[in-house]
């Protein structure tokens, strides 16, 4: 049921934006609790590596005395991946074209992560 639940807020938010290819909420210890990703990508993996990339980030904003983490973004020449957390124990993973109005993108990332956190 739950599963089921967070499927549906993933559902919304592709659904919100053209420019939003996939999602996938992660555990803060890198399992995948729920997604929606293209065939080719291995949800283990991507689990793992939002893990990897929230640790360091979580490191260094705390070296660089920047406060708690809020998000990482990184960026390729074929677009962006925004990890946010989703209440204390989750990570939403975005994953959105090159093209994308990043404004909208953490505007509709916040909400579903607001969403997320209610359920978890």
């Amino acid at each position: 049921m739950r599963e089921q639940m967070l499927k549906s807020i993933l559902s919304d938010l592709n659904g919100a934006s053209a420019d939003i290819e996939a999602s996938a909420i992660i555990s803060s210890d890198g399992l995948t609790m729920a997604a929606l990703l293209p065939q080719d990508v291995d949800e283990d993996r991507v689990g793992a590596m939002a893990a990897a990339m929230l640790s360091l980030g979580e490191r260094t904003a705390r070296e660089l005395a920047r406060g708690e983490l809020e998000q990482v973004m990184v960026k390729g020449d074929s677009g962006y991946i925004l990890m946010s957390y989703a209440g204390k124990d989750a990570v939403l993973t975005v994953i959105a074209r090159r093209e994308a109005k990043l404004g909208l993108i953490f505007l509709d990332t916040k909400r579903a992560s607001k969403n997320i956190a209610e359920i978890l």
